[in-house]
């Protein structure tokens, strides 16, 4: 596991903790950019997955 998974895992809790308060506040904007932020936590974490299969198979 490298930091790319650290941070993706990162902004995908970040922005499920942003989109339920845009939900709960009725806050569109917040919302938007809670999803954002997961989407944004989804493509670190294939980056990481990328990552690590080059390391293997380099090995």
């Amino acid at each position: 596991m490298d930091k790319e998974h650290i941070k993706g895992a990162a902004d995908k809790a970040k922005g499920a903790m942003k989109e339920t308060a845009g939900k709960m506040t009725g806050d569109k904007g917040l919302e938007n950019e809670g999803k954002f932020d997961k989407a944004k936590g989804e493509v670190r974490k294939g980056i990481g997955d990328a990552k690590d299969a080059a390391r293997k198979a380099a090995r």
